[in-house]
Formats: C-alpha cells, structure tokens, sequence
C-alpha cells in the first residue's frame, strides 16, 4: 500500500465505496453450473439503440463545431426539445430558460442538491434509497435524513411520517419514481401532498424521474406538478436520457428548475463540467421525435419483462415481491434470519442468480433483493422461476 506524503480528505474515506463491483465479483466466482449466469443487478438497457442513432452518433463526434465549448446549461435545440416534450407530457408550459442538461441524472442531483443546501444541512431521501444518492450527500457534509418506506405500503412514502421526521437543518425532499431500487410507482396524489409539504415548510422537493418512459402506456401523466404555473417555486425535476434512448455511455441528463434557481445551478455546471457532451446531445436532440415509435417499442417490451418478472416469482414458496414497476423489483428473499448479503452471495454461486442485497440501498433492508430485471428477456426471466425454485 502506498504511503502517501497528503491526507485524503476525511469526508471522502467515510463514503462507502460503490456497491456494485462487489456484486460483480460474484459472477466471477460464479462455475457455471447452471448455464449462464442471470444477471439482475445493475439497470442498463437490455438492447442498444437503433441503427439511425448509432450512425449519427458517429458522424457527429466527426463534426468540428461538437469539439467546441458549448453552453453552460446545453445547446438550445436539446434543451427546447426537452422543455417541449416534457412540457407535452405534463399539460405544461416549460421555457426553455428552466433547463439544463446535465452528465447524466447523477450530476443533475448533485448540483442540485448544492444549490440549495451545504455542509451541515440535511435532505430527506426514503429508504431504501438510491445508493449514488447517499454517497454525494456524505461527500458533500449533509445529513441524509433516513425516511421508511414500508413493504405493507408497496414501498410508498408517506407524507404525514415525512412532516414529523423534518428537522431544522433539512433544507429538501427527494422523491424517485418510479423508484430506484424498489420499481415502486408513487401516485400523482402522493407528488403532490409531498409538494405541498414542501412548500409550506419553505424546503425543495428534488424529484427523480430517470424512468418516466417506462410507466404503461395509458397510465396518464405521471403528476400534476409541472401542470400548475407556480411548479418553480418548490420543485426541481431530474431526469436521464441513459435508459429511454439506450445511451448510458454518453452521459445526459436534464433537470427543469426556476429561472432563479437554474442561474445558481449555472455555477456549478460550469466548475464542474463546463458543458455537456456536445455530439450526444445533437442526435438526443433529433431522437426525442426521430425516435419516438421505437421508445414507445421498449417501454412496451419493458411492461412485458415485468409481466415476466412477477410470473417467475407466483409459484416460488417463500418469495415475496413487495413492489415492481418500471425497472426493478424488490422481493423479500426465503432465508428466515440470513443476511441480504449472505443471501445474495448464495443465489450467484449456487443458482447463477445474480441481484442485489437490500442493504446496499439503506438500513433495515436485510429481507429484500433489489432485482433490475430491465437488461433481461422474458424467456431468460422464465429460466429465473426453475433456478430460483431450486435454490
């Protein structure tokens, strides 16, 4: 181990490191025995994108104005049709001077989270929660202030648990849904008495939306926060281009704040990033509209996954899925008193199953298995139902 001659900054030694390569490792270890490993554990895309994407992908790195700074916040023409389509989708008007595009949605949460809040302040984040969340918070100095969202209530926060447990230093509520790692789908009626929560006591509320595109088709809008003219004054929305367009790789996201807001998030953007990659954001420009059939194809082969999904698990003695949508399951695993690690571990080596412990995603998850079902087919989910039966 190399002595090193500075000292690593403390905040920084007490983050967690990334879960996920543990997991990893598993398959690794994994003999095969079974055929090839299933693997459930991290949500990426289960097809590329299409050809027509790919090819102007190609030609616009080859392009020398996309070697160029651009701005700030994202070229225009992504950032009106991102204000278009998301004002479509919400019944709303969103000018364009309320987005920013950002390197991906975790970037989209960390600058907002340091626009409104700094070392010693705290966010709300239900737990489970999104482990790349709780980590930023850590770096940052802020208190992740731990909400309980309850398998008997499907996962959903509850906003009356949410008001008593606010303190003095909390300074926002972060809310994902679909959610990440549950896949539970929070009712527009939830957003918005999490709103008005938010708003009567003076917080932000941060709302993830990085699997929007996934809900059925026909489910409506997924809130009426954006539909109300004064949505600026309490929310600041996040979203990824990652999982709708199958371009993880190239890091985009969005968010949609108010103007005031979007002027101190501008800072950040800048020191951090300067500007977002130029040539994804030309095609994710034209793909919004270029592509809209073939996104709607997915979002309906992705209903059909988790259709396969909750299949393999009904017959399964002992299983449980406490909630499923969009992405993820979370199911509460057969093994009376064996840590979710353990548990884990168990199912790669002996099943060639591999998902995720619940207590990645936060305290008291020791029951439950994050499952991303989202990269496999349905007929591989079918395989799942024999291996996990005989585990």
């Amino acid at each position: 181990m190399t002595k090193l001659a500075y000292r690593l900054n403390p905040r920084l030694l007490a983050v967690d490191s990334p879960p996920i390569p543990e997991a990893q490792g598993w398959r690794r270890d994994y003999d095969g025995r079974h055929g090839p490993m299933i693997d459930l554990s991290q949500a990426v895309p289960g097809e590329p994108p299409p050809a027509a994407m790919l090819e102007r992908l190609a030609a616009a790195a080859g392009e020398a104005d996309c070697t160029r700074y651009g701005p700030i916040l994202g070229d225009v023409e992504l950032r009106e049709a991102y204000a278009a389509e998301t004002g479509a989708l919400y019944g709303a008007s969103l000018p364009v001077e309320s987005v920013a595009i950002t390197a991906g949605c975790n970037e989209a949460f960390m600058v907002a989270v340091m626009a409104i809040a700094g070392a010693g302040d705290a966010v709300m984040l239900p737990t489970p929660w999104y482990f790349n969340h709780k980590m930023a918070l850590d770096m940052l100095g802020i208190e992740a202030l731990s909400l309980p969202c309850r398998p008997e209530a499907g996962f959903v926060p509850d906003v009356a648990e949410a008001a008593a447990r606010i303190t003095s230093a909390t300074r926002a509520i972060m809310l994902v849904t679909p959610n990440n790692p549950t896949g539970a789908i929070y009712p527009p009626a939830t957003i918005a008495a999490f709103a008005e929560l938010a708003r009567m006591r003076g917080l932000a509320l941060i709302l993830d939306e990085t699997y929007r595109d996934f809900l059925p088709a026909g489910s409506g809008r997924p809130h009426d926060l954006l539909a109300d003219s004064s949505w600026g004054d309490v929310a600041i929305q996040l979203y990824s281009f990652s999982k709708a367009y199958a371009v993880p790789g190239h890091r985009l996201g969005a968010m949609a704040a108010a103007p005031e807001t979007m002027a101190e998030i501008a800072k950040v953007l800048d020191t951090m990033q300067i500007c977002p990659a130029r040539p994804a954001q030309r095609v994710v420009a034209w793909a919004i509209e270029g592509l809209r059939s073939w996104r709607h194809g997915q979002r309906d082969d992705l209903v059909r996954r988790a259709a396969a999904c909750r299949a393999a698990f009904a017959p399964l003695p002992g299983w449980r899925l406490d909630s499923l949508g969009a992405y993820f399951a979370f199911a509460a695993h057969p093994f009376p008193g064996m840590p979710a690690r353990e548990a884990a571990r168990k199912l790669a080596l002996e099943s060639g199953v591999l998902a995720l412990p619940g207590p990645y995603f936060g305290p008291g998850q020791e029951t439950h298995l994050r499952i991303a079902f989202a990269n496999v087919g349905a007929e591989r989910l079918a395989e799942l139902g024999t291996r996990l039966a005989r585990a």
